[in-house]
């Protein structure tokens, strides 16, 4: 399974905590607490996503646990420390050609965070 997180394609097939385990063993944990803690985290390090690829991987078995429709996520932080309620959170359904091109040209060396943003996220003036 693939997720989007910011302008990185995961990978979650090889995950050990698989969505369908995660869903059971998380199932008291609200969706907006999994909101706050990606928050978090990309408030500590605005790239997250990069750094710590694991921890993102984990954080999107959590966010496919509580919603199983969304397979991308957008974190944007001002700067790394800055408060949790600083970074702006979307979610988002991307169509399963777009993510396979996205992972197929991220495999190539040439996924870049304006193609991303152009075919995903479009929060960039045309």
């Amino acid at each position: 399974m693939l997720f989007l997180m910011n302008d990185v394609v995961l990978d979650l097939s090889g995950m050990k905590l698989s969505p369908k385990m995660a869903s059971r063993r998380f199932q008291s944990l609200p969706f907006n607490a999994v909101s706050k803690l990606g928050m978090e985290l990309f408030a500590q390090d605005p790239l997250l996503h990069i750094s710590k690829p694991d921890r993102a991987r984990r954080l999107a078995t959590l966010v496919i646990a509580k919603a199983p429709a969304i397979n991308a996520a957008l974190f944007v932080s001002p700067r790394y420390g800055c408060d949790p309620e600083e970074v702006v959170l979307r979610y988002a359904t991307v169509d399963f050609e777009v993510m396979a091109r996205l992972s197929t040209r991220q495999d190539e060396g040439i996924l870049d965070t304006l193609s991303t943003d152009r075919e995903v996220w479009r929060r960039l003036a045309a």
